[in-house]
């Protein structure tokens, strides 16, 4: 039974990221706004790596982070060919160690390392899609990532609420990231927002779920991405898209 669920687990995911109708195109499309050939890209939680995926077909260099064993295993197969894709078998935090990380077998993409993303989690533990195994993994951060690899041109963040941990280990001036944000968890994002600032002038944009579009044709300043947050009322997730402010 166990093992049922982490294939019945693992088969979603592909449907969810590999198997809609023009997915692909559009991941292309939206990352070519940040990536040109020759990039370097961080994917932290690559989980299946569409993203990198996406990215190695625009010809960037891809370090993929991810401590999934079953996203691990499927990893190493899809880009065992690929020179530019390098994995880290690791999960990203504040600080290098250890860590536990809560799996679920049937809904892998909400793994994670925040205790407290079970408990604002907007589905009851009676469902199927709740956190039925803990695993040990080893922790790195993102300063760490940089001093190995170098500073990414774009560095995606999809940690499940482990986003503002995971900049706490940030003390470089990426170009361009991304980062998840969930509608009960707002003061989160917010703490990422300001974490941006102290680093760098950045703008932002929004796009909400998997839609890969952004919301804003006009990208936001830092207060108005700020007013965006604290004035959220939707019911999905979405991700905050920052660069390096364009003089225009």
């Amino acid at each position: 039974m166990e093992n049922f669920r982490k294939k019945l687990g693992l088969i979603r995911s592909i449907f969810i990221y590999y198997l809609k109708p023009f997915n692909g195109i559009r991941l292309r499309r939206l990352y070519s706004h940040f990536i040109q050939k020759g990039d370097l890209c961080f994917d932290l939680g690559a989980h299946l790596g569409n993203r990198s995926n996406a990215w190695l077909k625009l010809g960037a260099n891809v370090v993929a982070v991810e401590p999934q064993p079953i996203c691990i295993d499927y990893l190493q197969k899809k880009f065992r060919n690929k020179k530019d894709f390098i994995l880290v078998e690791k999960a990203v935090g504040a600080t290098k160690g250890k860590s536990i990380l809560k799996v679920s077998k049937l809904y892998p993409t909400i793994s994670t390392l925040s205790e407290e993303w079970q408990f604002s989690y907007d589905k009851p533990a009676d469902t199927l899609d709740y956190w039925d195994e803990e695993i040990d993994v080893d922790v790195t951060t993102l300063d760490t990532l940089i001093d190995e690899y170098g500073i990414p041109k774009f560095c995606k963040i999809d940690v499940e609420d482990f986003e503002w941990e995971v900049l706490r280990g940030l003390s470089h001036k990426i170009p361009a990231l991304s980062f998840e944000f969930f509608p009960a968890k707002t003061q989160n994002a917010i703490l990422c927002l300001n974490k941006l600032k102290e680093l760098g002038e950045y703008e932002f944009n929004v796009s909400y779920e998997e839609n890969l579009t952004f919301v804003y044709k006009k990208w936001l300043d830092y207060q108005s991405i700020i007013t965006f947050m604290k004035c959220y009322d939707k019911e999905i997730s979405g991700d905050i898209y920052a660069r390096i402010r364009q003089n225009n």
